[in-house]
């Protein structure tokens, strides 16, 4: 059963940083793709970034653009979201997600049913 499990939340002033991690254990293929949403309180979950399995193609929403980085350390199983200069709207807990792609699949993924396994969410505050 594929697990993961994010760290790095917080709370912060607003032009900080955080650094969200996302371990993932119980996979069956090193083939998968992985996306970073948040959700605010009485609003959707959206996607904030979102890589292919090799790390190689990311998408970013335009609200995040210039400040938050997604990598991948596909020997570790993590994916990472740097957040730099951080703004009271990016308050919400935060969650990533996997799929599994084929190997020839270069493709990431931008709706949350797209996904198939998600983690527990990790709460982001950002003070003005």
């Amino acid at each position: 059963q594929v697990e993961l499990v994010e760290s790095g939340g917080g709370l912060v002033q607003a032009g900080g940083s955080l650094r969200l991690s996302c371990a993932a254990s119980g996979l069956t293929s090193t083939r998968y793709a992985m996306g970073w949403f948040r959700q605010a309180p009485g609003k959707e979950r959206d996607s904030v970034a979102a890589t292919n399995w090799k790390g190689d193609n990311t998408h970013y929403t335009d609200s995040v653009k210039n400040r938050f980085t997604i990598s991948r350390d596909n020997a570790k199983n993590t994916l990472y979201l740097q957040m730099n200069n951080l703004k009271p709207e990016d308050t919400a807990v935060y969650y990533c997600a996997l799929r599994y792609v084929g190997t020839w699949n270069g493709y990431y993924y931008l709706s949350p049913s797209d996904y198939s396994y998600w983690g527990q969410g990790t709460q982001v505050t950002v003070s003005s």
